[in-house]
């Protein structure tokens, strides 16, 4: 492949040169054995607590979510709720081979990327219960996890608006002289939004150090790939029309995950060079807690069958188990305390105030919380007085 500008790129993956006789019948990535990547550089240099704290981390975010789903159902909490079952390793695998100047920012399903950079059970739980001690103060719920100290910027409840932002963030990375990567995270069904191309076209422009992940759960909402999005056999090789280098990934395999995420943030890093990445794994729940149709565009085998062999919890179990770093007494002591952590969790939600009234009107701007402190010439519109007089 030639790109416009006459250099040629890489293509990272056997199949990226291939197009179906099927347009919408989807590359999947190679099955390759849940060690293939085991011997990757940046799977050999870790000692075995960090491969159980692999595992200990989704288990925290499954037993996160399932215990958010029976608040859901008491009424503890209302609005939108959307699970990250199944995905797991795609976020704990991805956020786990990243760096102090490597920046990460996701759309509304965010909890699993939220634990993985370092957030509390206590703050995310808080938060999705509309309380004050949330990480936003009750007031974003469960699309809007921000963490500016841990380098995550949410969170972001229009489909695809956080893709440009993504761009933004490793401009200025790129402005500020720092060796970092934007992990920007979205689902297949934002690959059509018009800000998405947008921003994979100053990525390629600029030669900005993002890393476009796409977590392919299969299903746009409640519509199939093959429904939803017209593409040359995988969302990822759209890249190709911007200049820029692409894989598709085994999203249920860890160590593939971290292995394939460290080559794009080496690029980024050395060659300020942007990826796409397409990483296939699967949702077991609805779109949204909401979501009543969620069995009826698909069937219960196709679910079963996914948990049955691909299951990132039980995969990665087995690797773990079969190299003696743990037993099945110390998988259920993890899970244990995972449960124990998120029923914490929830009572500290439970507890916690809701925000004061008062407060509707703070961290919108930040020069109405900071008068005398900003030097623009605007006049502040929502002060004490208005509406102001003419």
């Amino acid at each position: 492949m030639l790109p416009c500008g006459g250099t040629q790129r890489t293509l990272l993956h056997s199949v990226n040169s291939k197009t179906p006789s099927n347009p919408v019948e989807a590359i999947r990535p190679e099955p390759l054995e849940p060690r293939h990547y085991e011997n990757a550089p940046v799977n050999t240099a870790l000692t075995p607590e960090q491969k159980v704290g692999f595992l200990r981390m989704m288990y925290r975010i499954r037993r996160f979510e399932e215990r958010a789903v029976r608040a859901y159902q008491q009424g503890k909490i209302g609005g939108f709720l959307h699970l990250y079952i199944g995905q797991e390793s795609v976020a704990v695998g991805s956020l786990s081979v990243c760096g102090k100047n490597d920046h990460c920012i996701t759309a509304y399903r965010d909890h699993g990327h939220a634990l993985q950079v370092g957030m509390s059970m206590n703050e995310c739980m808080a938060e999705l219960f509309g309380k004050a001690t949330g990480c936003s103060k009750g007031k974003g719920g469960s699309m809007h996890y921000f963490a500016p100290d841990k380098n995550y910027w949410g969170g972001h409840g229009i489909v695809g608006g956080q893709t440009p932002l993504g761009a933004g963030l490793a401009y200025a990375l790129k402005y500020q002289g720092l060796k970092g990567a934007c992990l920007c995270y979205l689902g297949d069904g934002a690959v059509n939004q018009g800000p998405y191309h947008e921003a994979l076209n100053l990525a390629g422009l600029w030669d900005l150090p993002v890393i476009y992940i796409i977590e392919n759960n299969g299903y746009s909402m409640g519509t199939s790939l093959a429904r939803s999005s017209a593409h040359p056999g995988c969302l990822a090789k759209r890249a190709e029309g911007y200049g820029i280098d692409w894989d598709i990934i085994n999203g249920h395999l860890l160590y593939e995950v971290r292995a394939k995420v460290a080559e794009a943030i080496d690029r980024a890093h050395e060659k300020s060079r942007p990826t796409v990445l397409e990483l296939v794994t699967y949702r077991y729940r609805g779109h949204s807690i909401a979501d009543a149709n969620a069995e009826k565009y698909r069937t219960k085998d196709e679910i079963q069958e996914y948990q049955r062999s691909k299951d990132p919890l039980t995969v990665y179990e087995r690797l773990l188990v079969e190299d003696g770093i743990l037993d099945e007494e110390k998988v259920k002591g993890i899970d244990k305390e995972a449960r124990e952590e998120a029923n914490a969790a929830a009572e500290f939600a439970d507890r916690s105030p809701y925000p004061q009234e008062q407060d509707i009107v703070s961290d919108v701007y930040w020069t109405t919380d900071n008068p005398g402190k900003h030097d623009n010439q605007g006049r502040i519109f929502f002060n004490d007085d208005w509406p102001a007089k003419s």
